[in-house]
């Protein structure tokens, strides 16, 4: 099986892009399944949100302590074999995760699904790059409309997982399944020989850190992904807790959130193409402030859905752009020069989601959520300077 899933035979632009597309798919369905269930998983340990919120810290930290693993293996192999190999543990620790105890259980399986979740990621979006150069019309944000497709399908599966009381576990079990199927039926479609070999002589280095436009771009994508993982991690406790719904309508605003980012990412690319990429970051930072302002001062179901709509759309294509014009930036392989940049981002995911714990034990939950309206205007201010080069314009 294994030596038909790495056959060299040459597949068509058409079915490398379907096989990315997803492959995409993989890496939100397992993500948005567990975000769906936090507040089960916090309910059956009986930990408060000063716990959950450190218990989520592991995530990112995860995430950041394989960045130099992910840009090496990335600079000497395929990106396709970071993607089977992430995807593979990626999903098993999804299905640790339905059977943790305790709090420490629950942040070491956290730490390594982080770190799984990062050579991911990182791989599919150089994949993403490579099918890009096959083509003459930007495509980019599609796949990460695929990728909050997930969103809607992992949200609304946890919604019925919820109310019918399945396990955490059982629920992870199924779809851990149905994502490594679905690897090792694409993985053989995936693009090949993306590895840009460096110049006689030159050393391979271990840790990336972006430098000079890299390092722009890589602290827009951290506000981004700060307001980003906020909304993953801590939605449907809002909704719970500050909106106060019923158990049947806790998922809907984080499903409210990804499917506005889904819609916004499918039609990212023709507005790229209208306006411009500048005003479509400018566009999606106002977006995302008066989201978090609408959420924060009207928590009410209507109302807070509507807020997680506008942050959906404002988040939407920010991190592809900037993954985009990464790529295009460094003379690096796509995914070396996404390593880099993502050793800065990443810390939006590090910092924000356990930042809104500790201020909703200090505070309340309700007015943590103006860490991500602050920095959403941090976002606006820097799309909007001069000192932003933006490629292709």
């Amino acid at each position: 099986m294994i030596k038909s899933l790495i056959s060299p035979r040459t597949s068509s632009p058409k079915q490398i892009r379907i096989a990315v597309a997803a492959l995409f798919f993989v890496s939100g369905f397992g993500f948005s399944s567990f975000a769906s269930r936090i507040p089960s998983i916090q309910q059956n340990l009986h930990i408060n949100e000063a716990q959950l919120g450190t218990a989520l810290f592991a995530i990112p930290f995860g995430l950041i302590c394989m960045l130099p693993l992910t840009g090496h293996l990335l600079s000497r192999y395929e990106s396709r074999y970071g993607l089977m190999i992430g995807s593979f543990f990626y999903n098993v620790c999804l299905c640790l995760l339905g059977f943790v105890t305790n709090i420490w259980q629950l942040m070491i399986v956290l730490f390594f699904f982080g770190g799984s979740r990062n050579l991911m990621n990182i791989a599919v979006n150089a994949q993403s790059l490579g099918v890009q150069k096959l083509y003459s019309k930007s495509i980019i944000t599609t796949f990460h409309g695929i990728w909050s497709i997930t969103g809607f399908v992992g949200g609304a599966l946890g919604g019925l997982m919820i109310s019918h009381d399945i396990s955490p576990a059982i629920h992870f079990e199924m779809v851990g399944i149905i994502c490594v199927l679905m690897m090792i039926i694409f993985f053989k479609d995936t693009i090949k020989n993306d590895v840009r070999q460096p110049e006689e002589g030159a050393k391979r280095i271990l840790f990336h850190f972006p430098k000079g436009a890299l390092l722009k771009l890589g602290v827009l994508a951290f506000c981004c992904m700060t307001c980003e993982g906020i909304m993953f991690d801590w939605s449907g406790i809002y909704f719970q807790k500050v909106v106060h719904v019923s158990k049947h309508n806790i998922t809907t605003g984080y499903v409210a959130f990804m499917c506005a980012a889904a819609i916004a990412r499918f039609t990212g690319d023709w507005l790229v193409n209208k306006i411009g990429t500048r005003k479509v970051l400018q566009l999606c930072s106002s977006f995302a402030f008066v989201g978090f302002l609408i959420s924060i001062a009207f928590p009410y179901l209507v109302s807070a859905t509507i807020g997680f709509i506008l942050i959906g759309i404002g988040i939407s294509c920010i991190v592809p752009l900037i993954m985009a014009m990464a790529g295009r930036t460094s003379g690096k392989s796509a995914g070396v020069a996404i390593a880099s940049v993502s050793t800065v981002s990443y810390f939006g995911f590090l910092f924000g989601p356990p930042l809104i714990g500790y201020v909703a034990q200090a505070a309340n939950l309700q007015w943590s959520f103006g860490l991500g309206l602050i920095i959403a205007a941090c976002m606006l201010a820097l799309v909007s300077s001069k000192q932003l080069q933006v490629s292709g314009e």
